[in-house]
């Protein structure tokens, strides 16, 4: 094991190191997926694609992970800047710029797992699933909850999440709608998450949800654990199953 990640020796093999060296990584999205991204790369995931239009605001660094120096810069070059100062010879690719159904069946998406945290302001995150459930490739969506981290796992078995868009017209609440009766399926506290969806739902046509820091955190390392187990052929919960961590409880 090279001496970068001598220090995750017993909690990774040396051959599963190896292993995720090459793995494929795409995230789409890159406010969410800015932590998700150096975590991996921290672990030893160094071939990723990162794709998002945005531009880095003030008001995105209470959570992700930018500086006041990316202020007006492309969210996907200021990370891809980050993650070649922490490793300079990792393969990073950035596409600035929108997914759309202009661009989306057209770059160079070939991956051997994709990361969906794209916003649901339009259907192209469907379609990006649809279209990774094509190319036979795993799509791992993941949710901050602000005082949790949530995550949900789309194979090209599985149902795919379309089966939420309903009720409100404002996707995240079909999504809170639906992790809360999971967590009541397991009998786990739901109250404080209830009472953020009645007041966010005040404002969700207009305002995308509030989010912080402790949540995108808890996300990066659940998200790391499941990419982790796909490519080393571990096992996975699958769409309606899904994963939860809380500082709540």
């Amino acid at each position: 094991m090279s001496l970068r990640y001598k220090r995750n020796t017993i909690h990774i093999k040396e051959g599963e190191q190896r292993r995720i060296q090459d793995f494929r990584v795409l995230i789409g999205g890159c406010g969410i997926g800015s932590y998700i991204a150096e975590c991996l790369l921290r672990m030893g995931f160094e071939n990723m694609t990162i794709i998002d239009g945005d531009i880095v605001e003030l008001t995105n660094l209470n959570r992700q992970n930018y500086v006041e120096g990316d202020i007006g810069v492309n969210k996907a070059i200021a990370l891809k800047d980050r993650l070649i100062a922490i490793h300079p010879d990792a393969k990073i690719k950035a596409y600035p710029e929108f997914l759309d159904t202009n661009n989306l069946y057209s770059l160079d998406l070939n991956c051997d797992v994709a990361i969906n945290a794209l916003d649901f302001s339009s259907d192209i995150p469907f379609l990006f699933d649809e279209y990774m459930a094509q190319k036979n490739i795993v799509v791992v969506h993941p949710y901050n909850l602000g005082w949790a981290g949530f995550l949900t796992v789309i194979t090209p078995e599985s149902r795919n999440l379309r089966s939420l868009d309903k009720e409100h017209h404002a996707f995240e609440i079909n999504v809170g709608k639906y992790i809360v009766d999971r967590l009541k399926e397991k009998n786990i506290d739901t109250n404080w998450l209830e009472d953020f969806l009645l007041e966010y739902g005040k404002i969700a046509m207009e305002s995308p949800p509030p989010q912080l820091s402790l949540g995108l955190y808890l996300l990066a390392g659940m998200v790391c654990q499941v990419v982790f187990n796909i490519a080393t052929d571990k096992a996975i919960r699958v769409f309606p199953e899904s994963y939860y961590l809380s500082m709540r409880e």
